[in-house]
């Protein structure tokens, strides 16, 4: 796991932990253009202050710090997305990652804290609840704290449980902290229903912690392939029942 530190020149530097990294912090956020977000190589050659994304960077290390965590972590710079080895192992270990935080940060774009009817009804509509990515994000870490666009606090997990769980359908025993395991394959299965993912496939990717599965990502497989071996690895491990076609088909991806 390769892991964010502030500088003391206000730039920051990564440190790769193999095992045992120290308490960290965690982002969820919802990506800005592809261009826009800071990646690997920008913190090693320490350009990207001008990308959007790097506000973010900065806004998850002010958190960290006032939470007293030396080292955060950022999905779009703390993975070597050029490495296909490198991004397997991210994308089966993301939900551990997410579980094992310290501190997770949402930074909710697009919510303003004008007021706060408006900042409500902008929470329930947000694009962060669309995306399939941050469902793991949602249920897998022991304490969320949600953050407007601006970085300003809107209250916790705990605090925000009613319009989380009108904002997904999912359980208030799941976003209270008990395991995904306890509700039914297709019951988790509804949860990605209306998820987006940029790449197909990456519906499924997205939800193999959710099924406590570890299977190899094979981009350009589509997300039909990739959900049947999904269904053929949780066979091995439980009874599988087959999910409803209306289920499947509102698995809503976009074909590569």
């Amino acid at each position: 796991m390769r892991l964010l530190k502030a500088r003391d020149d206000g730039g920051f530097s990564l440190t790769m932990f193999p095992v045992n990294p120290p308490p960290y912090a965690i982002l969820s956020h919802t990506w800005e253009a592809d261009d826009q977000e800071v990646k690997l190589k920008d913190i090693e050659d320490r350009v990207g202050t001008h990308k959007t994304g790097y506000k973010k960077i900065e806004f998850c290390a002010r958190q960290a710090q006032n939470d007293h965590l030396e080292y955060f972590w950022v999905d779009s710079c703390c993975i070597d997305q050029s490495s296909s080895a490198e991004l397997s192992t991210a994308i089966n270990s993301m939900y551990r990652w997410y579980q094992n935080s310290v501190k997770c940060y949402v930074h909710m774009a697009g919510i303003s804290t004008s007021s706060s009817s408006e900042w409500k009804l902008s929470f329930l509509r947000s694009r962060w609840f669309t995306r399939g990515w941050t469902l793991q994000e949602l249920v897998a870490p022991k304490s969320i704290d949600f953050f407007s666009e601006d970085g300003m606090y809107l209250g916790d997990k705990t605090q925000l449980e009613d319009l989380i769980q009108e904002a997904t359908g999912i359980s208030n025993q799941i976003l209270q902290g008990h395991p995904p395991a306890q509700v039914g394959v297709e019951e988790r299965l509804s949860w990605i229903a209306n998820r987006d993912t940029k790449y197909g496939e990456d519906i499924v990717y997205s939800v193999l912690g959710i099924f406590d599965i570890h299977m190899p990502p094979m981009y350009g497989e589509r997300a039909v392939h990739a959900f049947r071996r999904l269904g053929q690895e949780i066979e091995k491990s439980f009874t599988f029942t087959q999910p409803r076609r209306s289920t499947c088909r509102s698995l809503k991806s976009t074909e590569s």
